[in-house]
């Protein structure tokens, strides 16, 4: 078992991207394949970011684009919250979960500069 798999961080962001997976496949057509597909990207750059943060000696720059593709996620959420893509109790929870990895992200980065 790779080392990054035990990273709280990670298992947070692991199981974030899967509820995506999971409420993508409910959107409209039209949003789908757009912004559904746009979410799961930034999603998993996110996560690859959070990997590759964690095998570096300077991890500050990659945790920093890792809280940046987690700010897309969270535009991405609100337009489709907007968009009537997801209701707002689903918003609410994966802000959450958001919130959750953004609280870790920014932990990790203090302790790393």
């Amino acid at each position: 078992m790779a080392i990054y798999n035990t990273l709280p961080v990670y298992k947070t962001s692991y199981s974030f991207l899967l509820k995506i997976f999971q409420f993508t496949k409910n959107f409209d057509r039209e949003f789908k394949y757009t912004l559904g597909e746009s979410l799961k990207n930034e999603t998993i750059a996110m996560i690859s970011n959070i990997y590759r943060a964690n095998s570096s000696l300077s991890k500050g720059r990659l945790l920093g684009l890792a809280r940046e593709n987690l700010e897309v996620v969270r535009l991405y959420l609100r337009l489709l919250k907007d968009l009537k893509q997801i209701n707002l109790d689903r918003f609410i929870f994966l802000n959450e979960e958001i919130e959750s990895v953004s609280k870790q992200l920014c932990a990790w980065q203090k302790v790393s500069i």
